[in-house]
Order: structure tokens, then sequence, then C-alpha cells
């Protein structure tokens, strides 16, 4: 690959094998560099490459003016966060998330610090997530030498959200937990007396369920396995969870016109059956 642009002594822009735009990071890459040079591939530490020109060169802009350290932390963060979840994320990680730790980072030094709302939505909905915000904030310390708050970690976490959702923003997140709070709601109204078990398999179960079937609904795919009689069977045999069942069915008919099918209202049934029986 050759320098196409020196963005600075540590980001220069350059062409994959494709012919796509990339940007290319690593230290002093660019330093005493001048367009047309090869780029010593010993030197190349990450190679951004964005879904659109604009997406590049909005991470471009930011790397301009963003600390080394800030850019590396970044990496490593997206990377413990790639194994840790075993899924890919969104290039886009890297712009949103690399803006939002330097704002962090500044806000932190002059004393300004911001309340995450959601922040026990957060640990309660997206617990692996919030795992890895934690874990980023000791790689932050490390490379960035500042400790940041709890909320923090809250925030990368629907970041990391966003990007394994492959959303353009947090909305749908928070949309997602505000519409798995509302659900628990009726559960306990339904069961009263009955504490749920948070930190159960059988919970974690239930709001995995619940995240993957609200993403299935924004995306318009829908579980097709239809099993009358064994919703059947699970009317007579789990009743009580049933009738919960049907009052979430309203639910989401009435505040949000989703449309549950039988084999919404039967997974639903047995997950409910599962967090109510300690």
């Amino acid at each position: 690959m050759e320098i196409e642009k020196i963005i600075n002594n540590n980001i220069i822009r350059s062409s994959d094998e494709l012919n796509h735009e990339v940007l290319v990071m690593g230290c002093g890459i660019g330093y005493l560099k001048k367009i047309g040079m090869e780029i010593d591939p010993e030197k190349i530490d990450k190679i951004y490459r964005l879904q659109s020109k604009q997406a590049l060169s909005n991470l471009e802009t930011l790397f301009t003016g963003l600390p080394l350290a800030t850019i590396q932390a970044t990496n490593d963060i997206v990377d413990y966060a790639k194994t840790s979840l075993g899924t890919q994320l969104s290039d886009n990680i890297y712009l949103t998330l690399a803006d939002h730790i330097q704002f962090a980072v500044e806000r932190e030094k002059e004393g300004l610090m911001i309340k995450n709302a959601l922040l026990w939505e957060i640990k309660q909905f997206y617990h692996h997530e919030f795992m890895i915000g934690q874990e980023s904030l000791d790689i932050i310390q490390q490379k960035l030498k500042i400790n940041l708050p709890e909320d923090e970690a809250a925030f990368i976490a629907l970041h990391l959200v966003s990007a394994t959702q492959d959303y353009s923003g947090t909305s749908q997140a928070k949309q997602t937990m505000t519409m798995i709070k509302q659900v628990l709601s009726i559960i306990k109204y339904h069961f009263i007396g009955i504490e749920l078990d948070e930190h159960s398999l059988h919970y974690d179960r239930f709001i995995t369920h619940m995240k993957f079937f609200i993403q299935r609904v924004f995306s318009g795919n829908e579980i097709k396995e239809d099993d009358a009689d064994f919703l059947v069977m699970l009317k007579q045999k789990y009743k009580e969870e049933y009738l919960c069942t049907l009052k979430i069915y309203d639910h989401f008919l009435k505040q949000h016109s989703i449309h549950l099918t039988n084999d919404e209202v039967m997974y639903l049934t047995i997950h409910i059956r599962r967090i109510t029986q300690n």
C-alpha cells in the first residue's frame, strides 16, 4: 500500500487491494514520510475499513485531533468486545466509541460527570456488554491514566449493543430496554409476591429471549414454527403463566401495535414459567 495522505504522525490514508479507501494507524507510521511512499507493513497496527466514504471521512476528521492513546484504547476495547461477544461489530464503532471516550475523558478532567439514567437497566438487560464496559474502564485507565465512573461502562455497553445489532444509533437499544422493563412489570404485577431471581440462568435466558424477540420485530422477522398442539397443552399445564402472557400480548398490541404469533406466546409462556419457579 502507498501513502495517499498523511493525517498525522500516526494516521495515514491509503487504498487496499480492492482499491477501497482505508485509514492506516501505527505509531510513527507517517513520521517524515511523503505521499506516494510505500507503507512499512511492520508499523501497521490497525487498518480501518468503513462502509461509506463519509464514515471514513468522519473518522479521519476525528482521528486528526485525537491522542494516539485514545485511538489505541478504542482498538483494544473493540478487539476485546469482538472476542468476548463472539460476533462482529459495525465498523462505525471505532468512530462512535473513540469520540465518546475522548469526550468522557475531557469531562472527567473538568469535573463534569454525567449520570447514566439507564445504568440499572443496562446492567440487567445487557449484562454481558456491561461487563465488557467495566473491562473497558480498565483499558482506558491503562492507556490514558484516568479513572472513569461506572456510568461510563454503561455508556460503552450501549455503543456495543448498537454496533452488535447494526443500529444507526442507540435509540433502538434504549427502546428495547424500555419494552423489556414493561414486560417485567406486567409479570411482577400478575404474580404478586413472587421475587424474580435476577442472577439466575433462567432470568438471563428470558432477557436474552426478549432482546432477540424485539430485534426480530424491528427487522420484520418472525418465528414460523407453529405447534398448535403444544400451545394447547401449555394453556392447560401452565394456566397462570399463559394468562400472564396474554396480558403481555395485549400490551404489545395496544402500546406498540405488535402482534405476537402463537409461537411467541408459546415461548414466552415457557420462559415466564421458568423465571417464576424458584
